[in-house]
This record gives structure tokens, C-alpha cells and sequence, in this order.
């Protein structure tokens, strides 16, 4: 792969796995320095294993262990990652879970704690990098912005979800916080864009993909039928991350197959 991240410095929420540690890996391999962030003790080893999978390929980064729905752990991880590396250029805001419930029986802990990692979460990531980019400035050797924020939403931000109000309100939430900062900010020359993966091969949906069944039914859902890798959202944050997308500033990039193409309507509904 091009190496169009040469020296750059990229933040992974939620890269211990899935999304973020195909996203973690992507970005290495285009050059980045990557910080591979996860949120407990219990998944450092499984971002150790992400950071030595890049370390192998020649790339180079550090992990990070830090819960991004607390400003205390944010903060400090950020002044962690500037203390080594100097600065940040990117920040892709991947930290994400469900709590599914009915919602007569959502409880309150269930609402909160997904709506405390995929929004809140989000937001205090995003002032950190943002205050950071601003500090900086742009510096024309590393990029012709002064900084990128990738969020990590889901087509799910337009597509209702019966069953998962907690998670379908928060990316909701993750699509005009993405948009109201690219407008804050376009003129200081940051980005901020959003990807929606449809259906992606990981573990927090396992159950939708891991047995013919299940993948026959999933794949009724999504007219290219194949279900996303890891590596498709991957290649898609590179490409926001360089100056190849530079132009490219408040935008939902779709990567789901063609999930949001509503393919109950293929045979006119």
C-alpha cells in the first residue's frame, strides 16, 4: 500500500478488535503511527496482539488503555499519545457496543451506557483532537489539513432499528455531531467525516453471520451480497485520512453493500 500517511499520528478508539483493529491495521500499513486504544485491562492483550500483527508488517504504533466515556481517561490519553509522539493528525472514533432491549424493558443503565460510549464518548475524543489541531495548525509536510476526525457511525443513523433505540439514537447522534463540527471548523482546515458500515464480518454480530442460515437470511438485507470485512472500512478511512479525500469535509460515507438501497423494494416493494 501507498504510504500516503507517512508520519502521521492516528488515534483508534475501540481498536483492541473488529472495526478498529481493521482500521488500526489499514492506517499502518499506509504509513500512520498507530495508537491502538482499548477500554479495560481485560483487552490489552487483545491490543497488544493488534500492535504486534503491525509491528510485523514494519509498522509502528503504542496501546492505550482508556474508557472514552470518562474525560479523566481522554485527556490523559491524548497527553500520553502527544508526550510520545508530539502531536496528533488523526483521531478515528470507533469505540462502540449495543445493549439490545426491547424498549419497554430498556433500563436506564442500559440507555446510558450505550449512548456514554458511542456519543459522549465520541464527543470527548473529538475536543481533545480538535484542541490539539488547533494548537498545530497546518503543517504542510505532514498534511494539508490540520487535522482528521473520522466518527465511526452505521447505517443505522438513518435506518430505524426496533429493538436497538439505545444504539440507533446514539448513531444518530454520532451523524450531526460529525456535521456540525466539519461546519465549526472547516475554515481552521480540519475534516470531519463519518463512515456507516452495513453488516461487517466481527464478533459483535456474530450471531447474524456465523451459520448458513444466518448468513443466507443477513444477505436478504444487502444487494452485493457479501458481507463487509474489517478491511473495506479499513481502506475507506485511509483514504479520509490522506489528502487524496482533502475536499471531502461533513460527509456520511456509506460502506455497506448497498444496504441502505432498501432492497425490500427490488421487486417494487
Amino acid at each position: 500500500m501507498e504510504k500516503k500517511l507517512q508520519d502521521q499520528v492516528a488515534i483508534v478508539t475501540g481498536a483492541s478488535s473488529g472495526i478498529g483493529a481493521g482500521v488500526a491495521k489499514s492506517l499502518a500499513a499506509a504509513g500512520a503511527t498507530v495508537v491502538i486504544n482499548h477500554p479495560v485491562a481485560a483487552t490489552k492483550s487483545a491490543a497488544e496482539a493488534v500492535l504486534a500483527e503491525i509491528t510485523a508488517e514494519g509498522g509502528k504504533g503504542m496501546t492505550a488503555q482508556c474508557d472514552v466515556s470518562k474525560e479523566a481517561d481522554v485527556q490523559k490519553m491524548f497527553a500520553d499519545v502527544i508526550s510520545a509522539y508530539g502531536t496528533v493528525d488523526i483521531l478515528v472514533n470507533n469505540a462502540g457496543l449495543q445493549k439490545d432491549s426491547p424498549f419497554e424493558n430498556m433500563t436506564l443503565d442500559q440507555w446510558n451506557f450505550v449512548l456514554g460510549v458511542n456519543l459522549t464518548g465520541q464527543f470527548l475524543c473529538a475536543r481533545e483532537a480538535i484542541r490539539e489541531f488547533l494548537r498545530r495548525g497546518v503543517d504542510p509536510k505532514r498534511s494539508m489539513a490540520a487535522g482528521k476526525i473520522i466518527h465511526m457511525s452505521s447505517v443505522h443513523e438513518v435506518i430505524p432499528w426496533a429493538g436497538h433505540a439505545n444504539y440507533a439514537a446514539s448513531k444518530g447522534g454520532v451523524m450531526l455531531l460529525m456535521k456540525s463540527l466539519a461546519q465549526e471548523f472547516a475554515w481552521k482546515k480540519i475534516r470531519i467525516n463519518s463512515i456507516c458500515p452495513g453488516a461487517i464480518q466481527t464478533p459483535i454480530n456474530r450471531q447474524a453471520w456465523d451459520t448458513p442460515e444466518a448468513l443466507k437470511s443477513l444477505l436478504t438485507l444487502i444487494p452485493y451480497q457479501r458481507i463487509g470485512e474489517p478491511e473495506d472500512i479499513g481502506k475507506a478511512a485511509v483514504w479520509l485520512a490522506s489528502d487524496d479525500s482533502d475536499y471531502v469535509n461533513g460527509t456520511s460515507l456509506f460502506v455497506d453493500g448497498g444496504m441502505t438501497l432498501y432492497p425490500g423494494f427490488t421487486t417494487n416493494g
